[in-house]
């Protein structure tokens, strides 16, 4: 069969070399994610896995049930331990970097979520999907999608296994009772999983994996995420305080946006986040306190939920708050309230573009009265090309002072390029009244703002703590970063650039 080589490369996990090959071959519509250990061979697999076998059965039944930081640790070292001894019996001949890498390779396959291990370390990695037992493994590759992978467990009880696993880690539950578990690893992985027969074809898991590095606004520009020109527009209302909705579908990078314009934010004011799943990671010298809703316990017990923490961090006394992802019409309602009170918020919402963010939030179940969204400042929609996996800051809209939105930039997928389709006028009119700044000096702001920009991205500043302190170096002392600046190359050659 013809095949045709799409990439290659190689990472390590636990001083484990391992190779993965990308292709395609004709007449299959999916490509195809091959993941294989450099230097080990069948025979020595075949032999590792008895071994592995051997091992279990001594390990103690006590130890497995482990799951504190310290019980792990003992595990994998008694793991360790003995599968050192038993591969020196059976492998008389191999060196002391062989034998760690072997048994290296048996803890991590043993322990934990075996092979799925490997995949979570791959960075170009976004989703790992088990669909059922009959299936190879599932991954979303940055670059190339969905692609089918050469790892499969043939066993039902094997998925159910992990999915039980990772519930108890995080003291959640899964039975055929309550066969639906929303969970997260200990890395911030968020893991679903389904038990059969709720999904016919048998059990699931996904995780969306959590990305080690958090994306930061030079991200973005270098991958044409987002244009210099919409960034700017975006910094100059989170430094006038003005409140930011953003839409999306789903994988659409909705919450990795939420991040990145955290990169705005000025560091003498306190902010307080609030997720299901902590996700956000902002900058170390923001005042900056994140919390987390809670799900009940087994007895049904103990529960906090997003709206209890809303109502809280209001007594909290925030200059900005950020919500993860709102669903729920009394969340809307409380947030909104929160905005007409003088809290800058930030949050995201499932919609595909702008008009359908109004709708949703102005019917129900939201049902919020339109008079309410006057007290939000932007809507940016956020979208991913399931075709190409190419995500793109799709449409920007003021909200008009009868509570419409008014579209101010479109993005054009033909020429992959941010149009403008009007001027701002309410966000002008809000930093003018607040700032007493004319029409001009906020154009020139932006200028200078995209000037920033551009520098940043020219000299690869990626690190969410570095961007923080240029970013609190603009607030307190704008004047000689620009100067910094503009010494390092020309302003006329950076704006052109830029625009």
């Amino acid at each position: 069969m013809e095949t045709k080589n799409l990439d290659a490369y190689s990472i390590t996990v636990n001083s484990i070399p391992l190779q993965i090959q990308i292709y395609s071959q004709k007449g299959h519509p999916t490509s195809y994610y091959h993941l294989s250990l450099l230097n080990l061979t069948k025979e020595t697999k075949l032999i590792i896995e008895k071994l592995r076998e051997q091992i279990i059965t001594e390990i103690s039944f006590d130890l497995l049930n482990k799951k504190d930081e310290e019980g792990e640790q003992e595990i994998k070292e008694q793991f360790k331990s003995k599968i050192m001894q038993l591969i020196k019996k059976n492998f008389t001949e191999l060196d002391e970097n062989t034998l760690h890498f072997l048994s290296n390779y048996v803890v991590i396959t043993s322990l934990g979520l075996a092979e799925l291990e490997f995949l979570l370390k791959d960075p170009h990695l976004e989703e790992i999907v088990i669909n059922n037992a009959k299936e190879p493994v599932w991954v979303y590759h940055r670059k190339f999608g969905w692609l089918k992978t050469n790892i499969k467990f043939e066993d039902e009880n094997k998925i159910r296994h992990f999915a039980t696993m990772i519930g108890r880690n995080v003291d959640k539950g899964i039975t055929l009772l309550d066969p639906l578990l929303d969970a997260h690893l200990k890395t911030g992985d968020r893991v679903n999983a389904t038990l059969s027969p709720i999904t016919t074809k048998g059990n699931t898991i996904t995780i969306r994996k959590f990305a080690e590095k958090p994306w930061t606004i030079v991200d973005f520009l270098k991958n044409k995420t987002i244009d210099y020109w919409s960034a700017a527009l975006i910094w100059l209302a989170l430094q006038y305080e003005l409140s930011v909705l953003i839409a999306g579908g789903t994988g659409s990078g909705k919450t990795s946006f939420l991040n990145v314009i955290c990169n705005f934010l000025p560091p003498n004011q306190r902010v307080i986040s609030i997720e299901d799943t902590r996700e956000l990671r902002l900058s170390k010298n923001l005042h900056w306190v994140p919390m987390q809703s809670r799900v009940a316990n087994p007895e049904g017990k103990g529960e906090i939920t997003m709206l209890d923490c809303m109502v809280n961090t209001l007594r909290m006394r925030p200059d900005r708050i950020i919500v993860g992802e709102v669903r729920r019409e009394k969340e809307v309602e409380v947030m909104f309230e929160a905005m007409h009170t003088g809290h800058s918020v930030y949050t995201t919402i499932h919609a595909s573009n702008v008009n359908e963010t109004f709708t949703r939030l102005t019917n129900p179940p939201i049902n919020l009265p339109v008079t309410l969204l006057t007290s939000l400042g932007l809507i940016v929609v956020q979208h991913r090309n399931r075709r190409t996996g190419i995500r793109r800051t799709f449409q920007l809209a003021e909200i008009n002072p009868d509570g419409t939105p008014k579209l101010v930039l479109q993005h054009d997928a033909l020429n992959d390029v941010m149009k403008k389709v009007s001027d701002p006028e309410t966000i002008y009119d809000v930093i003018n009244l607040y700032s007493g700044m004319s029409n001009s000096q906020i154009y020139k702001d932006l200028e200078e703002k995209t000037l920033v920009l551009k520098w940043l991205v020219k000299n690869n500043i990626t690190d969410v703590n570095e961007l923080g302190l240029i970013m609190s170096d603009y607030y307190t002392d704008k004047i000689e970063l620009l100067n910094k600046i503009t010494g390092d190359v020309s302003q006329k050659e950076i704006i052109t650039e830029a625009r």
